[in-house]
């Protein structure tokens, strides 16, 4: 058995369908790349894995848009012709068989807001003589 191991954010809320009874949730997986190429010019690739993860009801609410995974699973490479161009392309699918979330989207909104929200300077403490105490 090929086993695949990814860690990347969600490109989209996840879909769901129905299999002969059996929920499916698909949904892809950017995983990025940073590499020096040849000429030592920093790079990035991003990789698209299209990802079915099996009869998970209670996971689904939480893969949403932009969250990050670890997903775990059997990879399998499908060729098609697209549609459009007609140029034989191929596509990396991951049956998913461990999933576990790494970050919430809430967490990478709030972290996005407040890199751009400037800190405000703390005011100065005014410390009390010592014989005006409140008790």
């Amino acid at each position: 058995m090929i086993k695949l191991q990814l860690i990347g954010h969600l490109g989209r809320d996840v879909m769901k369908k129905e299999v002969n009874g059996t929920s499916v949730f698909n949904f892809p997986v950017a995983v990025n790349e940073r590499f020096k190429n040849a000429q030592g010019v920093l790079e990035e690739r991003t990789t698209w894995v299209d990802c079915s993860l099996w009869d998970k009801e209670n996971v689904a609410p939480y893969l949403t848009q932009g969250v990050m995974v670890f997903v775990e699973g059997t990879p399998k490479v499908e060729a098609y012709v697209n549609s459009n161009t007609g140029v034989l392309s191929g596509a990396l699918r991951l049956r998913v068989f461990s999933l576990k979330l790494l970050s919430r989207r809430e967490e990478e909104k709030r972290k996005a807001a407040l890199t751009d929200v400037p800190v405000p300077e703390a005011e100065p403490v005014q410390e009390q003589p010592a014989d005006d105490l409140p008790f």
